[in-house]
């Protein structure tokens, strides 16, 4: 079930009303059932992974506090992480490893094929199975104590709201909040309501509208002028961006709703003034998830410098290998640990730290957020042969900027502009929503209603699943 579906518009308030009003002991259970249903509207029999991950998870867990010898929590840790690794390789990497042994063994004159299996990609998997080995990690840290109800647990693994695209939540944060009794609160309710508003403007008003223009360029790239594609590269920095941070405004914003609290997943990233800040900004879930689980049991930043760049380089290439089975992102995580590593030699322990002069940081910010574009080009383009053709014709292919779909660029940019000027009076108060939450009740209404309004005359909805769906 999408979030930008009708569906979705009668199953929100009809699973929110019913969770207030059931009695307190079955209200976990009635969550959980929400979630399955929300979940196996995509491909039912799929939800037989969740469970099998999340079974495991458990069992693990429980087993684990139990253990009396680090050898045996060191087992069990280890076949939670072998089977639902498994699980996600198998699914995701098969035939992306596949395909790629078969073109070495071409190359090599090698007689021999490996198989190829028609496999869907379950959506969230990748989500979901991160945040289950999560919580078998922190319960083998002792950080953790393992959970003791498997309906809690199992809601943990599965909560409908970010099920499918995050953020990523840790066991400690999330699991305490399905103890307590939650009842309707107006401010709660509402400042809900404020981050769904402005999640949908994301992504029905901005992203679905710039999918339009981006998608006929990219999709034909050999066709395109160098403005062009320079030009659907830049839309699409906006696309991916309010597409994903669309959806987790909306997720967060349903969870406030019916009183949990999930973490901030993006804090305006294209004001980074540099590529560490950027990472500091962007799907923190994610990133602060490879931190606390990779780079740092790696080593992170306390060893040699050369180790420390390894780790570096191994941690994003795995991150860009997370997105999808395609070289196009370990291209595009690799550049990402290049331009950190880059950044690290010039200016050291200072990469996040502003200037007292505006410009320099005006500046850096350009020279960032044009790094992240470039990058984006690998992680937007069909193939790595697409990605080099996009990147040569920016420098070299003279030609007019393509409008056949004027409507998109038009009204696309206009989202851009519109989303800019919120966005950096949101920068300048902290990630406060100014007009959304001001004091004058007349300027409030008023911006509640031209979201609204222009959602419902600009927006654009058939644009189908969230870009992040597919990781």
């Amino acid at each position: 079930m999408l979030f930008n579906s009708f569906g979705f518009l009668l199953f929100f308030p009809l699973v929110s009303l019913l969770y207030f009003a059931v009695p307190k002991k079955f209200k976990s259970l009635f969550l959980l059932l929400s979630s399955y249903y929300f979940y196996m509207n995509w491909k039912p029999i799929f939800a037989l992974l969740i469970m099998t991950s999340t079974i495991l998870t458990y069992s693990c867990g429980m087993l684990i506090s139990k253990s009396n010898t680090i050898n045996q929590k060191k087992v069990l840790l280890s076949i939670s992480l072998i089977i639902n690794l498994g699980i996600l390789f198998f699914y995701k990497y098969f035939n992306f490893l596949g395909e790629s042994i078969n073109q070495l063994l071409i190359y090599s004159d090698v007689n021999f094929k490996v198989p190829n299996f028609d496999i869907l990609l379950p959506v969230g998997i990748s989500f979901y199975t991160f945040q289950a080995i999560g919580y078998t990690i922190d319960v083998y840290r002792n950080d953790l104590k393992a959970e003791n109800n498997f309906i809690n647990y199992a809601l943990f693994v599965s909560f409908f709201p970010q099920l499918v695209a995050g953020p990523i939540e840790r066991a400690k944060d999330l699991l305490p909040q399905f103890r307590k009794t939650h009842k309707f609160e107006y401010s709660r309710a509402v400042e809900g309501l404020k981050l769904m508003l402005w999640g949908y403007f994301m992504k029905i008003v901005v992203a679905d509208r710039l999918s339009v223009y981006v998608d006929a360029v990219y999709n034909n790239v050999e066709y395109h002028s160098g403005i062009t594609l320079l030009f659907a590269t830049i839309l699409f920095s906006f696309q991916i961006y309010c597409d994903f941070a669309g959806y987790s405004n909306i997720a967060i914003g349903v969870s406030k709703f019916i009183g949990f609290d999930l973490m901030t997943n993006f804090k305006r990233p294209y004001f980074s003034i540099s590529i560490t800040d950027f990472w500091r900004r962007w799907h923190i879930s994610l990133s602060t998830w490879f931190k606390d689980y990779l780079y740092i049991p790696l080593g992170g930043n306390r060893v040699s410098k050369k180790r420390h760049y390894l780790n570096l380089t191994i941690t994003f290439v795995i991150s860009g290998l997370w997105h999808g089975a395609n070289w196009t992102f370990v291209i595009w995580g690799a550049l990402h640990a290049f331009y950190q590593i880059t950044e690290k030699i010039i200016f050291g322990k200072n990469t996040s730290k502003k200037s007292s002069l505006r410009f320099i940081n005006f500046f850096r910010t350009i020279l960032t957020f044009s790094l992240v574009c470039f990058a984006w080009i690998f992680f937007r383009a069909n193939s790595i042969s697409d990605s080099f053709v996009v990147i040569k014709s920016i420098f070299t292919k003279q030609g007019a900027l393509f409008t056949n779909n004027i409507d998109a660029i038009v009204l696309g940019t206009m989202g851009v502009v519109t989303l800019l000027f919120f966005e950096n009076l949101h920068e300048k108060n902290e990630g406060k929503f100014i007009f959304l939450n001001h004091k004058n009740y007349i300027i409030r209404w008023i911006t509640y209603l031209l979201l609204i309004f222009t959602l419902i005359l600009f927006g654009v909805f058939d644009g189908g699943q969230f870009i992040y769906f597919q990781f």
